[in-house]
């Protein structure tokens, strides 16, 4: 039976992928890798020696890291998460005892869970629900333009504040799509922000300028979906 080297720098292949743009540190990080099962140490102190390297890694990594700013967070795709992902980072702040402001586009026809269970944090969340479902429910393209400016409208006065630490544009991607909001008026609006606050926009088809003005761009990738391959409905808690 072979042995692994215990020459960390004889290692041929890094456990994990190396990250775009990284710089050394970056690269030694994924190097190394997260241990367990995919380092190649055979036994224990090799596997340490590993893993002392990788925290000093990690420790000058966070070191070197100590920029502060607001940041745009776009979550799209076609997976289930999106809003999810959002209201998460909307219970984080509010844990933090910051302040939050929730404008939704689109949504309105129903009053989520979320919305009922964040009420306990009082005058700290404003949550606005200012649409009226989806397009084949309202059926009325002006109707549904001009809710969507105004929720436009109510966005930016939360922009604009600097007591809110967080903002989330739920489904804003999907009134870009469908042309009822311009995306020279999603970034002017982020501009607007104070240097420090954050600011979530959700939704499908996020559109490449603001994908590429983006902090954090994360993509929901659908894979298997209960109601198109069991036509299971819509559940509270799961949905809504």
């Amino acid at each position: 039976m072979t042995t692994a080297s215990n020459d960390l720098s004889a290692t041929p292949t890094s456990p994990t992928a190396p990250v775009p743009n990284a710089n050394a540190l970056d690269q030694e990080a994924a190097r190394l890798g997260p241990g367990g099962a995919l380092a190649p140490e055979a036994d224990g102190e090799a596997y340490r020696r590993r893993m002392q390297r990788r925290q000093e890694v990690q420790r000058q990594r966070v070191g070197e890291r100590n920029l502060e700013k607001g940041l745009v967070l776009v979550f799209t795709g076609d997976g289930k998460g999106k809003t999810t992902a959002a209201l998460g980072l909307v219970l984080r702040t509010l844990g933090h005892g910051e302040q939050v402001a929730v404008v939704q586009f689109i949504k309105g026809g129903w009053q989520p869970g979320e919305a009922r269970a964040l009420e306990m944090f009082g005058e700290a969340l404003h949550w606005h629900a200012l649409g009226e479902g989806f397009t084949w429910e309202t059926q009325d393209r002006e109707r549904d333009r001009e809710l969507v400016q105004q929720a436009w409208q109510t966005s930016l006065t939360y922009l604009e504040d600097p007591g809110r630490k967080l903002v989330v544009l739920d489904e804003v991607n999907v009134a870009l799509k469908l042309g009822y909001l311009a995306v020279e008026q999603v970034l002017d609006g982020l501009e607007r922000r104070p240097p420090l606050t954050h600011v979530a926009l959700t939704g499908r088809g996020a559109p490449p300028a603001l994908v590429e003005r983006a902090d954090l761009v994360t993509e929901m990738r659908l894979v298997r979906h209960p109601f198109r391959e069991q036509g299971v409905k819509a559940q509270a808690g799961i949905e809504f």
